[in-house]
């Protein structure tokens, strides 16, 4: 293992660098970000995300496999540093930290890389377009709906959430590093989709059919958008069916991303 540098005081300039890691502006200057947590630093290592920097503090950890994850981590590189608990709660951004943090480069993929994707599967494509979602905690759990449902990739569009965003990390548990993200806008996603020819499938309560009611096995782009406002007019426009989530009580409209979750499996169950 490599040789391990201790850090012990809150006012250490690398401590205040990570904690401003917290803040977009300070994310996209330094083209970085923060991984914390034992399970989503697992997920990046299996997925071979590089991981620059790795602090540890011995006292927080949880579990017993934790050595095992670092010996990991080191080997490919990464510098460790074993922080004290008042410097490690200082640059942890978790009410219960298990004394893990990773720092990571960004990396962010175009619709070319989705073309790369693309060339490799056998299967229609299965993709899901998210417009301006507004939550980071919404934006996790897509990202955790659709690793469970293997999804080709998720597009996002005129982003407002930064996917790089901690809470993003952590409501996903990791499988940020497991699904591909494509960043683009709305114009340019739906030029390629058109020049793909891959249908866009928008739930709507004013739609006729319900979404167990058409076929998802074609290729298929699932769109859902923000939370207060749903899809925009260019994305209801453009869309090739519309299908509606039946609902029983006094609401009218379920969370974005429980009603992802429910469109998602029913592709996975008409796919198997």
């Amino acid at each position: 293992m490599a040789v391990e540098l201790e850090l012990a005081s809150v006012q250490n300039q690398r401590i205040k660098d990570l904690v401003k890691l917290r803040d977009r502006s300070a994310r996209d200057k330094n083209n970085t970000f923060l991984i914390e947590g034992y399970r989503e630093l697992l997920r990046a290592t299996e997925k071979n995300y590089p991981i620059e920097q790795l602090y540890i503090c011995r006292t927080l950890f949880l579990g017993e496999n934790e050595e095992t994850l670092i010996a990991s981590i080191s080997s490919r590189g990464a510098q460790i540093f074993a922080c004290s608990e008042e410097v490690f709660r200082k640059i942890s951004y978790r009410d219960r930290p298990d004394g893990l943090i990773g720092v990571a480069p960004q990396c962010h993929l175009t619709l070319s890389d989705l073309n790369d994707i693309l060339k490799k599967k056998k299967t229609p494509p299965f993709l899901l377009v998210a417009e301006a979602i507004e939550k980071p905690g919404n934006l996790g759990t897509i990202l955790r709906s659709s690793d469970a449902v293997g999804l080709d990739a998720l597009i996002i569009c005129d982003q407002c959430t930064d996917i790089y965003n901690p809470n993003v990390v952590r409501a996903s548990v990791g499988t940020l590093f497991s699904v591909p993200v494509i960043e683009t806008s709305s114009k340019e996603a739906l030029k390629w989709l058109q020049e793909h020819q891959i249908g866009i499938l928008a739930a709507t309560p004013s739609a006729e059919k319900e979404f167990t009611q058409v076929d998802m096995r074609v290729p298929l782009a699932i769109a859902v958008g923000t939370e207060q406002l749903g899809l925009s007019k260019q994305w209801m426009q453009k869309a090739d069916l519309q299908v509606k989530i039946p609902m029983c009580g006094m609401a009218d409209s379920l969370n974005v991303a429980t009603a992802t979750t429910l469109l998602l499996y029913e592709v996975l169950r008409q796919r198997k």
